[in-house]
């Protein structure tokens, strides 16, 4: 568990000192083989439930088998390994960089520029938003992809090691690229939908938890118990819910995506966001981060004292 504890530490250490990597990432390609595999089990859109399992099981076994490899590394050059690869997982700072990079165009009226960015984080269409409706979807995505990027990554990692560390990234990634209702992807991705939806369950609760204790407490827990369920995604809700309660402003609602405009739930209480609302998002993630190390930095201690007879 103290290693565990070490591992993560340290990889937040390098991804705020580093950033993401900026020439190589192995979930770029991941994608790339995902890409392959669909091509060849779902040609025009054809491939059903049963080639969309089959696919998700090609990516994911050859990642989880890297995972094991990596796991039997002696010491160091298994903390080595280990820290490298939540480094590459966590992406925090990348998803600041994100969510900054709408910010400051927004803040310098160049609404044009702040389009294209935030459409680098949402699959919606963004041409034609305004400042608020730029800053509702930036913040959505920050609150939900902290969720899927930062604390489910880290909570796979202390449950199940590198195994269910790269178990729950490759999945993601599945459910990011196949997880779409579309002609072509609504059967073909339906595994991978679902086993994401499996393995973000109880992160995504522990992500709401963590937010609401970061920020407007009561706010985001009224949020969480009275709006969640109406939202689509069983795990964007509560996340969603809790985040918008804790930031005090209104999410969800109508908005526009390639399909047409859908309405959506409202979450949250308050003012609609604007430019000054993706700043507040990327702390309140960043306070969570920290309850979410102060709390298994506590658990870590527990262990070790008990499993050496006692805490006195």
């Amino acid at each position: 568990m103290a290693v565990a504890l070490l591992s993560c530490l340290l990889a937040l250490v390098l991804d705020f000192l580093v950033g993401e990597p900026r020439r190589w990432h192995p979930l770029v390609g991941l994608g790339w083989y995902a890409d392959r595999i669909e091509a060849a089990l779902n040609p025009c859109g054809r491939g059903g439930i049963l080639a969309g399992g089959l696919a998700t099981v090609l990516v994911v076994l050859p990642v989880i088998g890297v995972a094991l490899v990596a796991s039997a590394l002696p010491w160091p050059y298994g903390l080595v390994v280990a820290v490298i690869l939540l480094w590459v997982c966590i992406g925090h700072s990348s998803l600041a960089e994100h969510g900054m990079a709408v910010y400051q165009p927004l803040m310098d009226e160049d609404l044009e520029t702040a389009r294209e960015r935030v459409g680098m984080m949402v699959s919606r269409n963004t041409r034609g938003l305004d400042e608020e409706a730029i800053a509702k979807a930036t913040t959505e995505s920050l609150l939900e992809n902290g969720a899927d990027a930062i604390f489910a990554s880290l909570f796979w990692f202390l449950v199940a090691g590198l195994p269910g560390l790269l178990l729950h990234r490759a999945v993601n990634t599945l459910d990011a690229m196949w997880g779409y209702r579309s002609d072509r992807f609504n059967r073909f991705g339906r595994v991978a939908a679902r086993l994401d939806d499996a393995l973000n369950w109880a992160p995504a609760r522990l992500t709401a938890l963590g937010y609401a204790l970061a920020g407007r407490t009561r706010m985001a827990l009224r949020c969480w118990k009275t709006q969640a369920r109406a939202w689509e995604s069983p795990n964007a809700g509560p996340v969603m819910a809790a985040g918008a309660g804790a930031l005090g402003v209104r999410l969800g609602g109508r908005a526009p995506y390639h399909d047409g405009w859908r309405e959506r739930p409202l979450l949250g209480y308050g003012e609609l966001p604007d430019a000054l609302t993706i700043p507040s998002a990327i702390t309140l993630i960043q306070r969570s981060l920290v309850l979410w190390m102060l709390a298994v930095a506590i658990v870590t201690v527990l262990v070790e004292a008990l499993g050496r007879g006692g805490l006195w």
